[in-house]
C-alpha cells in the first residue's frame, strides 16, 4: 500500500509506536509479577492466574479485533483506541495496591482481572492493530529495513523497560511511578496516531461470510496438520516456551527476594547481559540464511538450558546484594538469554517460510496458540507448583497467609522442560532428509 507521507514520519510512527508497545509488554511480563510479590502477597497462585488469564485475553483479542479490523478496513481506530485503553489500565493495575489486604481473595481476583483486561486492550491496540498495519505498509523496497526493526524492537523494549522500570520503581518499591510514567507514554503515543495516521491507512474492507465464520476460520488446524514440519516446529516452540514461562514469571522476584538485590539493581542485571547476549542475532542471522534452522534451534536449547543450570547452582551465600555485578548470576542470564534470542530469531523466520503463501493470516493466528496461550497456561501452572513445593516459605502473620519466594530450582525444572523441545526439533531434520529423498 503506497502512503503520501514522508518516509521519516512513516519511520517514526514505526519505530514509536513498536518501542512503545514492546516497553509496555515487557513492564506487564517484568514489572507486573514483582509488583504482586511487592504490594499485594508473595503468592505464585496469583501471578498463575494472571499469567492464565492474560493469555487467554490476548489471544482472543488478537483475533477477535484482527477480525473485525479486517470486516471494516479500520486500522487506525484500532491502533489509537487500543493504545489509549492500554495506557489507561496500566494506571488502573496499579490502584490494586490500595485495595484493603483483608479481603484477600477479592484483592487477588481484582488483580488478575485488571491485567486481563489491560492485555485485551493492548493486543487491540499493538497485536491485531499495530503489527497488521506493518504488514499493509510492507513493500519491496521497504522489507528489509521494517523486518529488521520488528526483530530488534523486542530486544530494545525489554533492555529499555528492564532498566528505566527498575529506577522508576526505586529502592522504595514505587511501583506507581512506573504504571504511571509507562501508561501516559502509551496514552501519548495512541493520541498521536490519532493525528499522524490518514486515511490512506485503512484497507478494503474484506468480509467473508458473518463475522463468526470469519473469526472462527483461522483456527483452521485440519489445514494446520497437513504441513508436518510446521507442526513439528510448533510443537517445539511450544514444549521450549512452556519452559521458558515456567521460570522468567519469577526471575525478577528471584533476584529481588532470594538474592536481595534492589529492583533497580535487578533492572540493570537483566538488562545489560541480555543486551550483550543480543549479538548473537549476527551469527545466527548468516546460519539462517544457509537453512540450517533444526541445527539453530537445537543448539539454541543447549545454550538456554545451561544458563538456567548456571543459575540454579547460584549459591545465595556468595552473593553481596550491594554490589551490582557478580559474574556467576551475570553469566546465567547471559547464557540464558543467547540460547533464548537465537531460538525466537530463528523460528520467527522459520515458520514464515513454511506458512503457505494464501493463507498465512491463519497461520499466524495458530502461532498465537503455540506461542502465547498453551506456554503461558501451561508454565505458570508448573511454575507455581514447583515455587510451592520446593521454594522458600512463610507465614504472614498480617494476613495469615502463607507466602512463597522462588529459589533455584525454578530454573532446574524450567530448563528440563525447555530440554524436551530437542525432540520435535530433531524429528524436523528426519523429515527433511524424507523429502528430500521422494524428490
Amino acid at each position: 500500500m503506497e502512503k503520501k507521507r514522508p518516509k521519516a514520519l512513516l519511520w517514526f510512527l514505526v519505530l514509536g509506536l513498536g518501542l512503545v508497545g514492546q516497553i509496555c509488554w515487557n513492564m506487564e511480563n517484568q514489572w507486573f509479577n514483582t509488583f504482586v510479590y511487592a504490594k499485594i502477597a508473595k503468592d505464585p497462585s496469583i501471578i498463575t492466574g494472571m499469567l492464565s488469564f492474560s493469555a487467554l485475553a490476548t489471544t482472543f483479542s488478537t483475533f477477535f479485533f484482527g477480525t473485525l479490523s479486517d470486516r471494516l478496513g479500520k486500522r487506525r481506530l484500532f491502533i489509537s483506541l487500543g493504545y489509549v485503553l492500554w495506557g489507561i489500565f496500566t494506571i488502573v493495575f496499579g490502584l490494586t495496591q490500595y485495595i484493603s489486604k483483608e479481603a484477600y481473595v477479592f484483592l487477588g481476583v481484582m488483580v488478575v482481572l485488571a491485567d486481563t483486561v489491560m492485555s485485551f486492550f493492548g493486543s487491540m491496540g499493538n497485536d491485531s492493530g499495530f503489527s497488521t498495519w506493518c504488514n499493509d505498509i510492507m513493500t519491496k523496497e521497504n522489507r528489509g529495513g521494517l523486518g529488521a526493526a520488528l526483530a530488534i524492537l523486542p530486544i530494545v523494549g525489554t533492555v529499555v523497560g528492564t532498566v528505566v522500570g527498575g529506577f522508576l520503581v526505586g529502592e522504595n518499591d514505587n511501583y506507581m511511578r512506573l504504571f504511571v510514567a509507562i501508561g501516559s507514554f502509551v496514552i501519548f503515543f495512541g493520541l498521536l496516531s490519532m493525528v499522524m495516521l490518514n486515511k490512506g491507512d485503512d484497507v478494503t474492507p474484506n468480509k467473508d461470510g458473518t463475522f463468526w465464520h470469519q473469526f472462527f476460520s483461522v483456527f483452521n488446524f485440519k489445514e494446520f496438520f497437513r504441513y508436518r514440519e510446521l507442526v513439528l516446529v510448533h510443537c517445539g516452540l511450544s514444549l521450549f516456551f512452556i519452559g521458558f514461562n515456567v521460570y522468567s514469571a519469577y526471575l525478577g522476584n528471584y533476584l529481588i527476594y532470594y538474592l536481595g538485590y534492589t529492583p533497580d539493581m535487578m533492572g540493570i542485571i537483566e538488562a545489560v547481559p541480555l543486551l550483550l547476549s543480543a549479538l548473537i542475532t549476527i551469527p545466527v542471522g548468516m546460519l539462517i540464511k544457509k537453512e540450517k534452522h533444526p541445527y539453530i534451534t537445537i543448539c539454541a536449547v543447549l545454550v538456554n538450558a545451561i544458563g538456567c543450570i548456571l543459575i540454579h547452582f547460584v549459591d545465595v551465600s556468595s552473593i553481596d546484594s550491594t554490589k551490582i555485578f557478580n559474574p556467576h548470576v551475570w553469566a546465567g542470564v547471559f547464557v540464558v538469554g543467547m540460547g533464548y534470542i537465537a531460538l525466537l530469531q530463528t523460528l520467527r523466520v522459520w515458520t514464515f517460510q513454511l506458512y503457505p503463501e494464501d493463507r498465512r493470516g491463519q497461520f499466524e493466528g495458530i502461532w498465537i496458540v503455540f506461542f502465547v496461550l498453551i506456554p503461558m497456561i501451561g508454565g505458570s501452572i508448573i511454575g507455581e507448583r514447583v515455587v510451592k513445593s520446593s521454594g522458600e516459605q512463610f507465614l504472614d502473620a498480617a494476613s495469615g497467609q502463607m507466602q512463597y519466594i522462588p529459589n533455584g530450582n525454578i530454573f532446574l525444572v524450567g530448563g528440563i522442560i525447555c530440554l524436551l523441545s530437542i525432540i520435535p526439533f530433531a524429528l524436523t531434520i528426519k523429515h527433511r532428509k524424507g523429502a528430500h529423498n521422494e524428490k
